[in-house]
């Protein structure tokens, strides 16, 4: 094989393998995973009515990529949880939910995509009581509701989680299906490769005709 195919099937092949890590060939949840999922939350201890909604969450499953919308409002005072020294902050609060949480998203090609500060009030509210103040938001996407469901139903979430809800005065998380995303990494990387490939040709092989 000469230089120049080298130069372009190193990079599509790497990128191949990513695209096919990073996206989600399984499909829709199994009935069996569903109910498999289904015990070990119920083994956990999680309510009967939080089960039922994450069942239903899993029989919807599109087997598409979703992203999480994440609204929170930190606690100026996190609440107390039992081993955590009393002077710890809410972020750092936060930050024990999170040391458990990052390592198992990320090896399941699921990531933040967007983290942002409220720098003002919410400036248009219909139906609902006390949304005045956030203190940030968060995307987080995800492979599949399989990974969520993986991550979710582990008996350690279930104590760590404590720790994230001892650091908000309130929050909400809802998923959604994107329509348009374009800060895909897929999109990205494939456009970042073609560049870079594209001009070391031009460089390389271009002033040899």
């Amino acid at each position: 094989m000469s230089g120049r195919k080298w130069l372009w099937f190193v990079p599509m092949f790497f990128y191949v393998l990513f695209a096919l890590w990073y996206t989600n060939l399984s499909g829709p949840l199994t009935q069996a995973e569903m109910d498999a999922f289904a015990d070990q939350m119920e083994r956990s201890g999680f309510e009967p009515s939080a089960i039922q909604r994450m069942r239903q969450f899993m029989e919807e499953d599109t087997g598409r990529q979703f992203l999480m919308v994440n609204v929170m409002d930190m606690a100026p005072t996190p609440r107390r949880v039992a081993g955590v020294p009393a002077d710890e902050s809410s972020d750092q609060m936060m930050g024990r939910y999170m040391e458990h949480m990052f390592p198992e998203l990320l090896k399941r090609a699921s990531h933040p995509i967007f983290l942002g500060r409220v720098v003002f009030d919410s400036m248009d509210i219909v139906g609902i009581e006390g949304a005045e103040n956030w203190t940030s938001a968060v995307l987080m996407r995800y492979r599949s509701r399989r990974d969520l469901m993986d991550i979710a139903s582990n008996p350690i979430f279930a104590g760590k989680h404590e720790f994230k809800l001892a650091a908000l005065d309130k929050t909400i998380a809802f998923p959604v299906e994107n329509q348009l995303y374009l800060s895909d990494p897929r999109l990205l990387l494939l456009l970042i490769l073609f560049a870079i490939v594209s001009a070391t040709d031009i460089l390389v092989y271009g002033r040899r005709h």
